[in-house]
Parts: C-alpha cells; structure tokens; sequence
C-alpha cells in the first residue's frame, strides 16, 4: 500500500482492512501519530485512549475471524456533544467537564453495530452555539489548511481531525450551519441530512427544532455510506444525474459573496452543465427572512435548555454564549410565534421552488476561513458579523430542515471554498449524488 493510510477516505480504509491489507493497529498508530503531531490545532477535547486501544484490538481479533461490519475497525471521531458509555462528554463546557455518560447516543450505538471504532472526543464551540471554535475552556481550535485562522464551528473539531488525517470519518451536528461551515472552511465534505433523518438521541440540544445529526468526511462517497448507518436506511439505487434541473441561488442573499468564492460557485454551476444538467437561476425572496427568523428561534431554544444553569451560575459559561444565553431570555412569546409563522413561509417558498428544480447550488459559505478573531467582514458599501456572514447560506436549511450537502470545489487566495447542494425533503441520494459530480470535477 503505497498512500498513507491517514490520507485514505474512510470507505477506502474499509475496503483495505476487510483485506486484510492494513491492519487496525497499524491504522490507528498512524492516526495517533497524526494527533501527537499538531496538538496546536485543539482538534480533541478528549484525544483517543484506552478505551480506543481496547476496542482496536477487539476489531482485529473479529477480522481475523473473517467477521463482516461495513465499518469494522474504522476509527470515526465523534463531536463532544454525542454522549459516550464511559467517557467524558463535556459538550465543551466547564460545567459538564465530568460528566461520564451511562449510555451512548444513537448515532454512536449505530456506529459500534457497524463495526467502528469510537475514537476520541472532538473540539466545538461552547455548548455548539457559536462558529469560531475559540473555546474558553478546551482550547482554540485553528484550520489545519491555516492555524491563524477560524476552522469555523461549532463542528470545528471533527473537520480538523478528518482534514489533518487524524480519524477516518468525524460526527457533527448541525443547528445553522455547524457541520457545513467548518467543512468548506477547512476542506472537505460535511452532510446536513433531513431534520430527523438521523436520531437525536443522546446528542445535548442546542436548539430542538433546528439541530441535525450529520458527518464530515474526505469524500462524498463516505459521506453516503455514513448517513446510510447513521439512519438505517438502506444503499439507495443509483441515482441518474444528467438532465436534473439544477437551481442556482440569486438574490440579495447570495449578493454579499467574496469574489474567489463567487468564482467557485459559478464554476460548479458550468462544471454541472457539462456533465449533463439542466442549470438555471432561481431566487427565492423568503431567504432574504432567514437571519431574523433564526436568530429568534434558536436565541429563544437554546436559552430554554439553559434556562437553570444560566440563572444559577453564569460565570460558569464562556463570555459570547453567557451573552447570546441572557440575550435569549429577552425574546418575547410574540417574536417567537412572529418568527416560526415566517419560517413556514420560507418552507412554502422553497417547497415551489423544487416545483421548477431538483436541487439548489450555492456558496456554503460566502467568506474564505477568516483569521482567528476577527470580528467583521467588509463589504462595498457595510459591514456583517463574521458569525452572521457564515451562518447567512446554510441556517436557512435548518430552517427547513432540507438535506444540504457541502462539497469542497477548489481554492480562492489558497483557501478552502465549499458549495453547497439542497434538496427536497428526504431526497439525500440525489443531493449525494449530484454532490458526487461536483467533486469529481473538482479533483480534475
């Protein structure tokens, strides 16, 4: 075997130990390796350890013995927000810095029926609710492609451990953009499935009806089989790409975009052309409601998980979440109501526009990894929040709960640029596979 195997995507890992062509102690020493060797990066707020070593060595002895698991020995890193049998889930706070969970989440039981490794606990932001993975407590996490910069969150972690080649897959989850944002910013592949498409079981909410379950990954392809025992559904039949109607997102939503990350997009859009689709613009003015509707939503949900803990010792929270927490408080009954009646407008509106198309296109992010601490972007004639501007083309997909994929397509300033792939509710295998057309012609 020629490649690294910390280089390899995660169904590739596979296929070599089920060979017998690598072995799983001696992928995990060369994930450990990894790890050991850029501990500035903050990717594991509880690196892998003896549980790891044990559950390695239980994985070889059942390949031995010619035992299947479409995952059997593959080490999958896991957001510390996803509760783990005997180690530590400390949501990246202070406050559950001990908590030892007595019961995995669903997404983890999934994953050991499958045959994987659980392989240490990966960086997010506080509680997930921020995008800079500057945690106050566990370290700033910073971009493997550029450590002065953001790697994005609150996911921020699982996208470095996967890019670095520090495990061969990583869990995410999703509340307006957490496992897209840190996967365009760092350079790989994070899937958003449909709200309750993977279980919640287990995961600490941020905000009930906007977290998703998802994963970050090298390709597209593991991207598949991941959510395939992630949800329990079955390997879809192959979906015939040419002549689907793409939809390429326009409108003052999409306006404020860098110009590298504008020149990606459209060269996802011509890429997709010619290999067979039907490419047009589309706009849909409702998404111009998504930064209000789901800042009241998620301040107004993540305040009331808080809701004790906040009263009684807010010292104890980072000073951005303690913020954002008191600032939700604030939010009246009315604004929340205000709030989800727009966002049944925003679902109505995107539910016609798959009436014209099959899938949407546009930027997952419309910046580049920004250096961290940087509080602004600036644009022509204003100024946007860092955390608005990320935030600005994915929440509106928790919003409505769509499948949304980010796959990487080239570089702007030698950064990382990530477009995103919608679709229909419960439509992954056509997201996944248009997806899987961008990133062939993106590697070219």
């Amino acid at each position: 075997m020629t490649e690294s195997p910390t280089a390899m995507p995660m169904t590739a890992v596979a296929r070599a130990l089920r060979a017998r062509a690598l072995s799983p102690l001696e992928l995990v020493d060369a994930y450990l390796a990894r790890i050991d060797a850029a501990p500035e990066l903050r990717a594991f707020i509880t690196p892998p350890g003896a549980a790891a070593r044990r559950q390695v060595q239980r994985a070889a002895e059942r390949i031995a013995r010619r035992e299947t698991g479409a995952l059997l020995g593959v080490p999958i890193a896991i957001k510390d927000l996803f509760a783990t049998r005997g180690v530590r889930t400390t949501v990246g706070s202070k406050i559950l810095r001990d908590w030892q969970p007595g019961a995995d989440a669903a997404v983890v039981t999934r994953l050991r029926k499958a045959g994987a490794i659980v392989f240490g606990k990966t960086n997010l932001h506080e509680f997930a609710y921020g995008v800079s993975n500057a945690n106050p407590w566990w370290g700033v996490a910073r971009n493997p492609v550029d450590p002065r910069r953001s790697p994005g969150g609150s996911s921020g972690g699982s996208a470095i451990a996967v890019v670095a080649g520090m495990c061969a897959a990583a869990l995410g989850s999703d509340t307006g953009g957490s496992i897209r944002i840190p996967a365009a910013l760092c350079g790989c592949v994070g899937l958003k499935p449909t709200r309750g498409a993977v279980p919640l079981q287990g995961a600490f909410p941020l905000g009930w009806s906007l977290d998703h379950a998802g994963s970050l990954t090298r390709t597209v392809a593991d991207a598949s089989l991941l959510f395939q025992i992630l949800s329990g559904r079955p390997a879809p039949s192959r979906v015939r790409t040419r002549g689907l109607r793409v939809g390429v997102v326009r409108g003052s939503i999409t306006e404020r975009i860098q110009p590298g990350v504008g020149a990606r997009v459209e060269a996802a859009a011509r890429g997709l052309r010619r290999a067979g689709l039907r490419v047009r613009d589309v706009t849909i003015p409702e998404l111009d409601w998504t930064v209000a509707t789901q800042l009241v939503t998620l301040r107004a949900e993540a305040s009331a998980v808080h809701a004790r803990w906040i009263r009684q010792r807010p010292r104890s929270y980072g000073t951005d979440v303690r913020v954002r927490l008191q600032l939700g408080a604030l939010v009246s009954g009315v604004d929340y109501v205000v709030a989800q009646r727009a966002r049944d407008r925003l679902r109505d509106a995107l539910d016609r526009a798959f009436d014209a198309v099959d899938v949407l296109l546009l930027a997952t992010t419309p910046i580049t990894a920004p250096v961290i601490g940087e509080r602004v972007v600036r644009w022509r004639a204003a100024e946007e929040p860092i955390d608005g501007a990320l935030v600005r083309l994915t929440s509106p997909f928790n919003l409505s709960g769509l499948p949304a994929l980010s796959v990487p397509c080239g570089e702007a300033g030698g950064l990382p640029v990530g477009v995103q792939v919608v679709g229909r509710w419960n439509d992954e295998p056509r997201v996944l596979a248009v997806g899987q057309v961008i990133e062939e012609f993106a590697q070219e």
